[in-house]
Order: structure tokens, then C-alpha cells, then sequence
């Protein structure tokens, strides 16, 4: 086994190495099985302890994961490998990125004048006109927003509150289906995913008492738009998940709101009247601003909110304030506010388009909000595959799951409604004979 995946070493550090290697280069596969930590030290001549010692390590960093009696196995998205998506074969339609519709984004003017920056802002990170936008913003959403700060992103943000709060081998609460780069993100931190179930209202609230239940230390989850179910809190589920998470009151939650001003839904968030102790509520623009504004904000209880301006402060220091301005200028010009308005009703449209239209053939579709749709299926491979020869390419649902049951994800943000009636008879045909050669 240690020569034919070119495991070596007689180190610990070596060996991880090794199987660092491996890993990187794809000649061990996500979910491939190491072997046992005493044959492997029989095969290479070192002590079960010294393998022990790289597995551990393997862990530690979400290269590898364990499984009981299972084994140890290579994690589905081990954090040495990029798991970019697949490339789209020429000639079909894309419906698998999740991006918006470029022709609903403005263009990206840089400010003006440009200026050299004449040292370091660490003293004082933030615009204060953005600042006060911010506030403004969250503040109509019902968010406290006495305590805000900025970051180069919501996976950038969130990554930094889960390392500072959370220690390698510590369980988060996260949605099972749910947004793959933050399964990913966890993974890569060392830290165990437990799985929450949800459904068009949400995180469900039994399941989440459940996860409290088993010990995790944070809940990541999406107030609307979530990708890729598409549900959006109702106020009674709204209410019936803060009254869950009153139970544990030192557990750190995160409210992930990345297609706010998209989602064609309102926000009803946990943190609003001040039951929430340790709390943060991440806003993002990139799905309406453009994809490049590597920008986000958060508002947090004052610990959460100095816990991560302490990091932010020893690495970046601070985000850019030439990006600051560009973000600053479009969140407070009529016609790009016009422009978002216009897509969240065309996003709105096309959504309810498909939904409907594959009801007509009687596929069960979810997506209550924002630009994706879930269609729960019996094979995944077999409908991906099946729609790719109609012309169209979508995602196949395995990596946006930790134990759910399958489907995929469909864009439906740069599909018009007139499109939506040939997609979903397509999707009807692909099921018919998915059926046809496995059975009923």
C-alpha cells in the first residue's frame, strides 16, 4: 500500500509529507483510505507511533479524516487541494456556478483621483462614511449595529471568527445541504461538521438542538437565499431557532447573509432584541455589486467584533480603502440601487419560472429566495450527465452535502423564463430515461 500511493518517510513530519504529497497531486483521491497506522509501519520500518503522530497531524490541518472503524481517509475537500468546479465542456449552458447575471452588475470604476497611500491605516481600518453606511444598511434591517468591521470577504471573515473562537478537532453546526466552500472552510480549519437539516424556512429547529446536543461550539447558517436549498427564515422559525439556541448561550453564531439585497425575501435575523450572546451577522455585495469586490460586513456582540479585529490587525491590517471607496461610491448611487432592484425582481422571476415549470412535470423543486434551485433526485451523475447531452450543464449535488439526500443545484439567475419551460421538459425526458434503464 505505502509504495503503490509513494508513501515514504521515517518521520512524522516526513511522512505527513509525504502524504501531503500524494494528496496535492491527486495520487490519493478524496475518501481514499490510508492504511492502518500498524500496517503502514510495518510496511515502511518505523513505530506505530510515529504514523500515529502524522495522521494526527494529517487531521489536524483537514488533509484527512477518521471514521471509526471506517479508517483514516483522505477528507472530500482536503485542504492542500484546490476543489475548483469542473469546467464547463464547451457548448452548454451554464447553470452551475451560482454567479449572478452579468448583465444586472455595474461597472467597476476605480475612484477618483487615485492616490498613493501614505502608510499604514492600521489606526483607523475603516472609512468612516462607510462605516456610517454600513450601520445605516444593517440598521433598517433590524441588526444591532453598534459594533461593525469590514473583511475581504464573507469566507474571509468567517474563517477568522471560527480560528480565533474555535480550536482544531471543535464541532460547527453547519447546513446539510449547505454552501460548499464553507463545508470546505471548516474542513480545511480542523474543525468537525455537524450536520443541521433544512428545509424552505430554513435550519430546522430539532435537528439544530441536536447539534447543540452533540457539543458544537459555533452554528454557521443562512437567513435567506441559502445556497443551494434557497430557503429564507420565516419570523416563527425565526423565533423557534433563537429559543433553541438560548440553550447554549456561549455558542458563537454566525449569520451569513451573502445575497441580501437579492434574495427577494426579508430578512428576519436571529440577532435582533438581544437574545443572542455571542453573535455575528456577515453581509456580502459581490452577488450584486460584482464578483470582484472582495469586500464584507459584520455586525458582532463587542468580544466577537475585538476578537477579529485583533487578528485582522496582525495579518492584513486592514481592507484596501481604494476598495472601501469603490464599494462606498456604488452602495450610494441611484442608478446602481436601480440596477440591484431591477435583478431582484428579474432573479425573483426566473426562479419562480422554474420552479413552476418543472411542478408542471411534476419534479418537486426548492428555492424560496435568491438566484439557485435544489431539485432533489435519485442519481446525480445520471441527471448531470442526462441534461449535458440537452445542452445544459448544472451541479451535481454531492458537494454541497454532508448527509442529505441527493440532488443538484440550478442557476437560475441567467435563465429567462422563456427558457425555463425547454430546460424542465429536458429535465423531465432525462428523468423518464434515468428511470427506463435503472427502474422505478
Amino acid at each position: 500500500m505505502a509504495a503503490q500511493y509513494g508513501i515514504s518517510g521515517t518521520t512524522a513530519k516526513a511522512l505527513s509529507a509525504s502524504i501531503e504529497r500524494a494528496v496535492t497531486d491527486g495520487t490519493l483521491a478524496p475518501g481514499a483510505a490510508l492504511p492502518p497506522v500498524r500496517r503502514l509501519a510495518e510496511d515502511l520500518g518505523i513505530s506505530p507511533g510515529t504514523v500515529a503522530t502524522a495522521y494526527k497531524e494529517l487531521r489536524r490541518r483537514g488533509i484527512v479524516l477518521t471514521r471509526g472503524r471506517g479508517g483514516t481517509v483522505v477528507a472530500p475537500a482536503p485542504a492542500v487541494a484546490t476543489r475548483r468546479p469542473p469546467r464547463v465542456p464547451e457548448g452548454l449552458r451554464d447553470l452551475a456556478g451560482g454567479h449572478p447575471d452579468p448583465a444586472f452588475l455595474p461597472d467597476l470604476l476605480p475612484p477618483a483621483p487615485l492616490t498613493p497611500g501614505a502608510g499604514s491605516h492600521r489606526a483607523a481600518p475603516r472609512l468612516p462614511l462607510l462605516e456610517e453606511e454600513v450601520r445605516a444598511w444593517l440598521g433598517q434591517e433590524g441588526v444591532p449595529a453598534e459594533h461593525v468591521t469590514f473583511a475581504h470577504g464573507a469566507l474571509d471573515l468567517i474563517g477568522r471568527l471560527l480560528s480565533v473562537e474555535l480550536r482544531p478537532g471543535d464541532a460547527v453546526a453547519m447546513e446539510d445541504p449547505g454552501y460548499h466552500h464553507l463545508l470546505d472552510l471548516v474542513t480545511a480549519l480542523g474543525l468537525r461538521t455537524v450536520a443541521v437539516e433544512v428545509d424552505g424556512e430554513g435550519m430546522r429547529p430539532e435537528s439544530l438542538r441536536a447539534a447543540l446536543r452533540a457539543g458544537v461550539r459555533a452554528v454557521v447558517c443562512s437567513p435567506r437565499a441559502q445556497n443551494p436549498y434557497g430557503g429564507c427564515l420565516s419570523a416563527a422559525r425565526r423565533d423557534a431557532l433563537v429559543g433553541v439556541l438560548g440553550e447554549a448561550p456561549d455558542v458563537l453564531v454566525i449569520e451569513n447573509d451573502h445575497a441580501g439585497a437579492i434574495a427577494a425575501a426579508p430578512l428576519h435575523t436571529l440577532t435582533a432584541g438581544g437574545a443572542l450572546t455571542r453573535w455575528a451577522h456577515v453581509a456580502t455585495v459581490t452577488k450584486y455589486l460584482g464578483t470582484d469586490l472582495r469586500w464584507a460586513a459584520a455586525a458582532c456582540d463587542p468580544a466577537t467584533l475585538a476578537r477579529h479585529d485583533g487578528r485582522l490587525l496582525l495579518t492584513s491590517g486592514w481592507v484596501s480603502h481604494l476598495l472601501q471607496r469603490t464599494v462606498l461610491a456604488l452602495m450610494t448611487d441611484d442608478v446602481t440601487r436601480a440596477l440591484v432592484g431591477r435583478a431582484r425582481q428579474a432573479y425573483a422571476e426566473r426562479r419562480r419560472a422554474l420552479t413552476a415549470e418543472l411542478g408542471r412535470h411534476g419534479i418537486p423543486a426548492h428555492g424560496a429566495s435568491g438566484m439557485n434551485v435544489w431539485v432533489p433526485v435519485r442519481d446525480e451523475s445520471a441527471v448531470v450527465n442526462g441534461l449535458r447531452t440537452y445542452g445544459w450543464w448544472v451541479a451535481a449535488g454531492t458537494r454541497f452535502r454532508i448527509h442529505s439526500a441527493p440532488g443538484v443545484r440550478i442557476t437560475a439567475a441567467a435563465l429567462p423564463p422563456a427558457d425555463a419551460a425547454r430546460l424542465a421538459r429536458d429535465f423531465a425526458s432525462v428523468l423518464g430515461e434515468t428511470q427506463a434503464t435503472y427502474g422505478g
